[in-house]
């Protein structure tokens, strides 16, 4: 049994604070919301007066934040408190370079470190099946990856400070584009008159199969349990979708790599997002897909 520090507890954090608290873990827990306080508690976790406060003696400290200045200023905040020796790891989705950042403040204070972005939705943080890319020293992972393994089913190490940030931004550049490509392929199939199970019988297993398709589908009855079947709610919403996004177009300019779909992905879901629609799970972006018919 580890005693472990999680600070930040929304829709991802809460249930995998859960998670490791059901796995006999000592968790002391802090966020700012007290009804996130409030919940951690009922799941059996001890709950801190301050994100300070809830890392002192602890073996290891799970951050899950916003966004890299959220990172950046509650390590600052904890990592004097932090027993060296021990355990930092960071669940968020962060720009690159935060991350790096993060890591470097952490090595000054005798503090190992792991940037572990996730992906899985909160689904997958509830049923502790997420996947975990992770950056960092060997010894450091070595270290968090019997931690990992009571919130998620896989864990990989992509490589030093930072690596598992790129690799989530890579992924999820993958995941929005491939959401808008069985978009449009449902909404042309609509105007031919080709149903929803046709397409989506042919498609899954021929060559137009990947995750989108079969694990999320955007229109109702194909996958049942795709949000598409519950009036689009997330899941993962696409407000995080266009962060992701953003984050992997930020990362292409400062790179000097070509995204152009990645780009153009970014521009669909910023206005989706702009039309009211950032709390409506990613897949919901065929609605936006169909409208553009209209408009063009």
């Amino acid at each position: 049994m580890a005693h472990i520090a999680f600070i930040g507890l929304g829709n991802m954090g809460g249930p995998m604070a859960a998670n490791l608290v059901k796995a006999a873990h000592k968790v002391i827990a802090f966020d700012l919301v007290e009804a996130s306080r409030k919940q951690a508690k009922s799941d059996g976790a001890a709950i801190a007066d301050s994100a300070a406060g809830a890392v002192k003696g602890a073996d290891v400290v799970i951050t899950m934040l916003p966004a890299g200045k959220h990172v950046l200023s509650v390590w600052n905040d904890v990592l004097p408190a932090i027993t060296r020796g021990a355990l930092i790891i960071d669940c968020s989705t962060i720009d690159v370079e935060s991350a790096k950042q993060a890591h470097g403040l952490a090595a000054r204070h005798g503090v190992a470190a792991v940037d572990a972005p996730v992906s899985g939705g909160t689904g997958g943080a509830k049923g502790a099946t997420l996947t975990f890319m992770c950056g960092g020293e060997e010894t450091a992972f070595a270290a968090a990856k019997p931690v990992l393994q009571n919130m998620g089913k896989k864990i990989v190490h992509c490589g030093g400070a930072g690596a598992g940030q790129a690799a989530k931004i890579c992924n999820n550049m993958i995941l929005g584009i491939s959401m808008i490509a069985v978009s449009e392929a449902f909404a042309l199939a609509e105007k031919l008159g080709l149903s929803h199970q046709a397409l989506f019988d042919v498609a899954s297993t021929s060559s137009g199969q990947c995750w989108s398709l079969t694990s999320y589908c955007p229109v109702p009855g194909p996958v049942p349990a795709s949000p598409a079947n519950n009036d689009y709610k997330p899941g993962f919403a696409s407000a995080l979708m266009l962060k992701d996004l953003t984050l992997a177009q930020d990362a292409a300019k400062a790179t000097g790599a070509a995204t152009p779909l990645g780009k153009h992905a970014q521009e669909l879901y910023r206005a989706f997002d702009a039309a009211g629609n950032g709390g409506v799970d990613f897949s919901g972006i065929i609605q936006h897909v169909r409208g553009l018919a209209g408009s063009e």
